[in-house]
C-alpha cells in the first residue's frame, strides 16, 4: 500500500488571507486530567467535579492552556508548513470554556506574510480560531512562525501585511 502525505508548504506557497480547517478533536476528562499532572495545574475548576459543580460553568473545564496545546497540534496539519520556529503569540483570548465532551476545530487564516533572507525563510502572522461542535469561538488569536522559503528561491525582503 502506498501512503502519500501532502507536500509541505514553503512560505512562497501562502497567501494573505488563505483559510484552513483542522480535524475536529473531542476532549476527554482522561486528558484534562494528565494536563492538570504535566502543568502542576489541579485548580478544583478543573478537576474536581464536585467544587465545580457550584462554579461559573456548572461542570469542571478544559485547562486554557490545554485548548491551546491541543489547537497547536491540529494545527500543523492544516495547513502542513515548512515550519523552522514558533516565533511569539501577539495575541490570545479565552473566550468560553472547552468542556469535558467538546469536539474543537481549529481555523486558521494567514494574516501578514514577511520575507526574510531573500526569501530562504519568512516570518507568517496567523490569525487562528478554536470553535467547538456547536459554532462558538472558545479561543482565538494570533501568533508567528518562521518558515522555511523554497530552495533557491531570490526574493526581496519586502513585507506583506493584512
Amino acid at each position: 500500500m502506498n501512503v502519500h502525505r501532502a507536500p509541505l508548504l514553503a512560505f512562497q506557497d501562502l497567501s494573505l488571507d488563505e483559510c484552513w480547517e483542522s480535524p475536529a478533536r473531542t476532549i476527554t476528562q482522561a486528558e484534562i486530567t494528565l494536563f492538570a499532572g504535566l502543568s502542576g495545574d489541579f485548580n478544583p475548576l478543573h478537576v474536581d467535579h464536585e467544587a465545580a459543580r457550584t462554579g461559573p460553568f456548572g461542570q469542571p473545564v478544559a485547562h486554557g492552556l490545554l485548548g491551546l496545546a491541543i489547537a497547536s497540534g491540529l494545527g500543523t496539519g492544516a495547513p502542513r508548513v515548512d515550519t523552522m520556529a514558533f516565533l511569539e503569540i501577539v495575541s490570545w483570548s479565552f473566550r468560553n470554556p472547552i468542556l469535558i465532551g467538546d469536539t474543537i476545530r481549529v481555523l486558521t487564516w494567514v494574516h501578514a506574510l514577511e520575507s526574510r533572507a531573500r526569501g530562504r525563510r519568512g516570518v507568517v502572522t496567523w490569525h487562528r480560531q478554536i470553535h467547538n461542535q456547536r459554532g462558538e469561538v472558545v479561543q482565538e488569536g494570533v501568533t508567528r512562525t518562521l518558515v522555511r522559503g523554497r530552495s533557491g528561491t531570490d526574493g526581496d525582503d519586502g513585507a506583506t501585511s493584512g
